[in-house]
């Protein structure tokens, strides 16, 4: 709920159904309410490799553009066997974007190059 000045102002209830589904008591919608044209982050994840120098370059191309990500490493958060799976590759980093698959340290570079890419 959103209180201004000790007055409800509006009410997130979620609908009675079974299991917690958060389809509206969440964060996201609250500040959608508060802010509906504001650029909404992007949700990052990089699939990397201890060692690996293309996801250094991947983590460092990000952490300078100013995107926070999460960052998946193999054999302590995943296996071979869900990078084949997931993105459907063998090497890494593996990117995605808002669910969508970027690719290797090399896509990721140019996807920063477009327009609307860079932190706000």
């Amino acid at each position: 709920m959103l209180v201004r000045d000790g007055v409800v102002e509006i009410m997130f209830i979620e609908p009675e159904v079974p299991g917690d589904p958060f389809e509206v008591s969440d964060a996201d919608t609250m500040l959608e309410y508060l802010k509906p044209d504001a650029e909404k982050p992007f949700d990052i994840s990089v699939f990397s490799r201890p060692g690996c120098p293309y996801c250094a370059k991947a983590k460092s191309l990000l952490e300078e553009a100013g995107l926070g990500f999460e960052e998946l490493v193999l054999n302590r958060n995943y296996t071979d066997r869900t990078l084949r799976a997931v993105p459907g590759a063998d090497t890494v980093p593996q990117i995605f974007v808002n669910g969508k698959h970027i690719g290797g340290s090399e896509a990721l570079e140019s996807w920063l190059e477009q327009p609307g890419t860079q932190a706000a």
